[in-house]
C-alpha cells in the first residue's frame, strides 16, 4: 500500500499532460508521498522529476484506490497505491527532466488519449468536478 499523488495539467486547449515512461503504459505525473512529505509538496516534487514543470496544486479533483489501482511493474514489483489525484497549474518549465524513465512528455485530448497505468475517470480528468481547494 503507497500513498501517492498524481497531476492532472491540461493546457489551452484542454488537452492533459501525460507521461511516456520506458516499457511502461502511458501516466499521468505521479509518485509517492515521502515520508514527513505533505501531498501538495509530493506533486510538486514529482512533477518536476518527471516533466521539468514547476506547478502549483490548485484543486482536488479525488481520492481513488482498490483493486484497480494495483499495479506490477516490469521488474515484477507489485504494489497498490492510494492516489491523491489533484488539478495542477504550471509556473515554469525548468526544461530539465530528472527522472530517466521519462521517455517522452504528449498533450492529448479526451478522445485521443492512450490507456493509462491506472484507470482514471476521463470525466475527473477532464473536467473540474471537485470544487475542494488545495491548501
Amino acid at each position: 500500500m503507497i500513498p501517492s499523488v498524481a497531476a492532472v495539467i491540461l493546457d489551452v486547449n484542454d488537452r492533459i499532460l501525460l507521461q511516456d515512461k520506458s516499457g511502461e503504459p502511458w501516466s499521468l505525473p505521479a509518485g509517492m508521498i515521502e515520508p514527513g512529505e505533505s501531498p501538495s509538496k509530493a506533486v510538486i516534487r514529482e512533477t518536476e522529476e518527471e516533466t521539468g514543470l514547476i506547478v502549483t496544486p490548485i484543486r482536488l479533483l479525488g481520492v481513488f484506490g482498490g483493486e484497480h489501482f494495483r499495479y506490477v511493474y516490469p521488474n515484477g514489483d507489485q504494489v497498490e497505491y492510494t492516489v491523491i489525484l489533484m488539478r495542477c497549474s504550471i509556473v515554469h518549465d525548468t526544461g530539465v527532466i530528472a527522472e530517466s524513465e521519462t521517455k517522452s512528455l504528449d498533450y492529448f485530448d479526451k478522445d485521443s488519449m492512450p490507456e493509462l497505468a491506472l484507470p482514471y475517470p476521463k470525466e475527473v480528468l477532464f473536467n473540474e468536478l471537485a470544487p475542494t481547494q488545495i491548501q
